[in-house]
C-alpha cells in the first residue's frame, strides 16, 4: 500500500496490518480521500453510498492519529443510533484495533453493571456507545465523568442522518460540547452518512463551536455503477404480497422491509404459511430473539427476513440478493439506504421491487420513484425551537455537577452557544420558569434541583433525563426463560372476549398469564389468531413528495423504473379517478353531487393543517391530510378564495387542539411554561414553502 493518497500517511503499523493481517492491497476511495483531512484534525464528514467503506474510513486514520500522537484512553467516543449497530460494529472496530494493540469497548443500555465497571476502572482507548448512554454516565453519581471523559480527542457519529433531523441531534450535539469542556479540548467530529442532501450544513451544525478546517469527503466510488434495478408491482394485499415474495427469486437471500411492527408480524406470519424460512427483525423484539434471527439469516441462503427500519441502517446481515419494499418509506433518503444494501458483489446492480397493497401506498411509491429521478433528497435541518431541550440540558447539568451557577452553567453548552443565538435569547426565561415551579431551586447563585423536579424526572435515578424521545409503556412478553420482546401496555388493558392472542416474532402465542406489578406477560404458542398492534402516527409527507404525486396523476411517467402491468393498469385507473388533475401548479376545490366539497392542495399535512386553522369556519377542522382539506357545510369556493387573498402568513395560528396534542407528545413540555411549548410545536409543524405555494398557486373548481 503506497503512494500519494493511497494511505502512505497512516501510521506504518497500521499500514502494515492493512496490508499483511487484512490482506487488503488498498483502500478504497472513501477511506483513500478521508486520510489527509483526518489526520490534520478537519472536521469531516464522509458521505458514500452503503457499503461504501465509511467505518474504515474513519477509523483508520483515527487509530493512526492515536499512535502518532500517543493519545492515551479514552481518546475516541463512536456513536450509532442503534444498539444492534453498536453490536453489529464492535468486533469489527474491536477488530482494528487490536491489530495496533489498542482496544474498543461498548457501553448501551443492554450493557451488564460489571462490563461497565470494567470500562469505568479501565476505559479503552475507543468506546461505542449512543448519546443516551453518554448523558447517563455525565450525571451518574457511579461515574467519574471527569476523569473518563478528559482524553477525548475525537467523536464519530455514525449513521449521522439518523440522529440530525429530530431531538436525537440537538441531544447528541448537547452531549459532545460537555464531553469537549471535560476534555478542554477542541474535539474533532467525524460523521458518517450515506444519505444526506445537504452534508455542509449538517456538519457545520455538528461542529458548530469549532476552530479546525471542515471538510466533506464524498469522492467518486472508483468505478462506474451500474443503473439500479427498481421495479414496482400493484399487488393489492398484504396476503397477494406474500404470495408474490414466495414465488419469486427462489434460492435467493431477501429483504423485506415494511413500515409498520404489526405489518411486519402479519407478513411474517403468511410466508411462514406458505413455506417460506422467513426471519423477524424490529425494535419491538427482544434483543437475543433480534440478534439471532440477524445472525441467523446473515448464514443463510434461500431466506427471507421482513424487517421495520432497523436494518435500513449499516448492520451487517451478509450478501443480500434482493431488497423489497412493500408500500412505500416516506422519503427518498430512506429508498437509496435501502436500495444501498444491495449492488455490493462485483459489478452487480442494486435493486428494488415495490410491492404496493394500497392505492395511497401505490402513488406514494410513484411520487418517491418520481422525486429520486429528479434527483431530489430531502435536506435535514435540525429540529425548530428545541427549548424543551434546553430544559432537558439544564437539569442534567446540574445534575453532572452537583450544582451549577445560575448564570454560568450556559457555558457547558459551547461557545457559541451550541442550540444558536436565538434560543440563547430565551435561556433567562426558561431558568425563571423553572425555579417559580420549582424544578429548580437556587442557594446563593447556585441551581440545584427542586422538589418538583425529582418528583417529575427523578424516578430510577432520573432515567427519564437520559432519553429526549418518549415511548409508551410496554410489557415484557416471555414464553418460558425466553424473552420474545415487548407489546403496549394499552394493548392489553382492553377486553378480549376469547383471551388475547398476540403475534410477535412471526409467531401465533396465547395470552396465559400478566404480572403488571413486574411488567411481564407470560405466553405460550396459539395455532393462529395472533393480534399484532403498536401505538404510532403516520409520518408526515413533504411538500415535494405530495407535489410529485400531483405530477403522475397528471401524466408525468417515470423514465427509470420498471412498472408491471399490473402496475401500469393500476397507475391508469387512478388517472381517470382523478381526472380533474391537470399539470398547471394549482388546488383543486371537487364538487360532487351531494358530496361535501373538498380542497386539494397536494401540499402535505404540515402546510394543511396550517391553513386550516387560519381559515376558521371555512374549514371542517377535522378532516386536514397530506393531500386535502374538506370544507365546512356552509363554506362556498367563493368564500375560500376571498379568504386566502387576505390571509396573513405571519399570522397564522395553528388550531388549539392540533397544537395540544402535539405538546402532549413533546418530551420535557410540563417543563415549559405554556406559551413556549406552543411555539415550539408551531415552529415544528410549520411549512411556509408550502403555504406559499398555495397563496400563489392558481384555485380551481372542478365538477366529478
Amino acid at each position: 500500500m503506497s503512494g500519494s493518497g493511497s494511505g502512505a500517511e497512516l501510521h506504518p503499523l497500521l499500514v502494515h496490518h492493512i496490508v499483511n493481517s487484512l490482506g487488503w492491497p488498498s483502500l478504497r476511495p472513501l477511506q483513500q480521500a478521508a486520510v489527509p483531512p483526518i489526520l490534520h484534525g478537519k472536521h469531516a464528514l464522509l458521505a458514500a453510498p452503503t457499503a461504501g467503506g465509511k467505518t474504515e474510513a474513519a477509523v483508520f486514520p483515527v487509530l493512526s492519529r492515536m499512535l502518532s500522537e500517543e493519545w492515551p484512553a479514552l481518546s475516541v467516543l463512536y456513536l450509532c443510533p442503534l444498539r444492534a449497530l453498536l453490536n453489529n460494529l464492535h468486533p469489527r472496530i474491536s477488530g482494528y484495533a487490536q491489530l495496533v494493540g489498542r482496544r474498543a469497548g461498548l457501553w448501551h443500555g443492554d450493557v451488564g453493571q460489571s462490563d461497565r465497571e470494567a470500562i469505568r476502572s479501565d476505559p479503552p482507548d475507543i468506546l461505542l456507545t449512543t448519546p443516551e448512554s453518554i448523558e447517563a454516565m455525565l450525571i451518574s453519581s457511579k461515574t467519574d465523568h471527569l476523569s473518563l471523559f478528559r482524553n477525548v480527542r475525537a467523536i464519530v457519529v455514525d449513521e449521522i442522518h439518523a440522529f440530525a433531523g429530530d431531538d436525537r441531534g440537538w441531544h447528541l450535539v448537547a452531549v459532545a460540547e460537555r464531553v469537549q469542556r471535560l476534555a478542554r479540548r477542541e474535539v474533532q467530529r467525524i460523521g458518517l452518512s450515506a444519505t444526506v442532501g445537504n452534508p455542509e450544513s449538517i456538519l457545520e451544525w455538528v461542529s458548530r463551536t469549532g476552530t479546525s478546517d471542515r471538510v466533506v469527503v464524498s469522492p467518486p466510488d472508483g468505478g462506474e455503477r451500474r443503473e439500479p434495478e427498481v421495479t414496482l408491482d400493484f399487488v393489492g394485499s398484504l396476503e397477494n404480497a406474500a404470495i408474490v415474495i414466495s414465488r419469486l427469486h427462489r434460492g435467493e437471500k431477501r429483504l423485506v422491509f415494511v413500515d409498520s411492527r404489526a405489518r411486519v408480524e402479519q407478513l411474517a406470519v403468511a410466508l411462514r404459511e406458505l413455506d417460506v424460512r422467513t426471519f423477524v427483525s424490529h425494535g419491538s423484539l427482544g434483543r437475543e430473539e433480534r440478534r439471532a434471527a440477524e445472525e441467523a439469516f446473515a448464514s443463510s441462503r434461500d431466506c427471507v427476513i421482513v424487517s421495520t427500519s432497523t436494518l435500513e441502517l449499516g448492520i451487517d446481515v451478509g450478501d443480500l440478493d434482493r431488497v423489497i419494499q412493500l408500500d412505500a418509506p416516506s422519503t427518498v433518503a430512506s429508498f437509496l439506504q435501502r436500495l444501498g444494501r444491495t449492488g455490493r458483489r462485483g459489478d452487480e446492480p442494486s435493486n428494488m421491487l415495490f410491492l404496493a397493497t394500497r392505492d395511497e401506498a401505490f402513488l406514494k411509491a410513484l411520487g418517491l420513484l418520481l422525486c429520486w429521478e429528479d434527483g431530489f433528497v430531502e435536506p435535514l435541518e435540525p429540529a425548530a425551537m428545541p427549548l424543551h431541550l434546553v430544559v432537558q440540558q439544564l437539569l442534567a447539568i446540574v445534575l453532572q455537577e452537583r450544582g451549577v451557577g445560575r448564570y454560568t452553567w450556559p457555558e457547558w453548552l459551547g461557545d457559541p452557544f451550541i442550540f444558536g443565538p436565538e434560543i440563547e435569547g430565551r435561556l433567562p426565561e426558561l431558568a425563571a420558569h423553572l425555579l417559580r415551579s420549582d424544578y429548580l431551586f437556587e442557594d446563593n447563585g447556585v441551581l440545584g434541583i427542586g422538589d418538583t423536579g425529582r418528583l417529575t424526572f427523578g424516578g430510577r435515578n432520573f432515567i427519564e433525563l437520559m432519553a429526549v424521545f418518549s415511548e409508551p409503556p410496554v410489557l415484557k412478553v416471555m414464553a418460558g426463560r425466553t424473552e420474545l420482546g415487548s407489546v403496549p401496555q394499552q394493548i392489553l388493558t382492553l377486553e378480549a372476549p376469547d383471551g388475547h392472542r398476540l403475534l410477535l416474532a412471526g409467531r401465533n402465542w396465547y395470552v396465559k398469564s400478566i404480572d403488571w406489578r413486574r411488567g411481564v406477560v407470560y405466553v405460550e404458542p396459539a395455532p393462529d389468531g395472533g393480534r399484532a398492534r403498536w401505538l404510532g402516527d403516520g409520518q408526515a409527507l413533504s411538500w415535494e413528495l405530495c407535489q410529485a404525486m400531483r405530477r403522475i396523476l397528471a401524466g408525468t411517467d417515470l423514465q427509470r423504473v420498471r412498472l408491471s402491468e399490473r402496475a401500469t393498469g393500476r397507475m391508469e385507473m387512478m388517472r381517470e379517478e382523478f381526472g380533474w388533475v391537470r399539470s398547471e401548479p394549482e388546488t383543486v376545490i371537487v364538487r360532487a353531487d351531494g358530496q361535501p366539497l373538498w380542497w386539494w392542495t397536494f401540499a402535505g399535512m404540515k402546510a394543511n393543517l396550517w391553513l386550516a386553522g387560519g381559515l376558521g369556519d371555512l374549514i371542517d377542522q377535522t378532516t386536514p391530510d397530506d393531500f386535502r382539506i374538506r370544507l365546512a357545510p356552509s363554506a362556498t369556493p367563493e368564500q375560500l378564495q376571498e379568504r386566502l387573498e387576505k390571509l396573513d402568513l405571519g399570522s397564522l395560528r395553528l388550531g388549539l387542539a392540533v397544537a395540544d396534542a402535539a405538546i402532549e407528545r413533546l418530551k420535557f413540555a410540563e417543563a415549559l411554561p405554556d406559551a413556549a411549548a406552543r411555539e415550539v410545536v408551531e415552529a415544528r409543524l410549520r411549512d411556509d414553502t408550502a403555504i406559499q405555494w398555495i397563496r400563489d398557486a392558481g384555485m380551481r373548481v372542478a365538477v366529478q
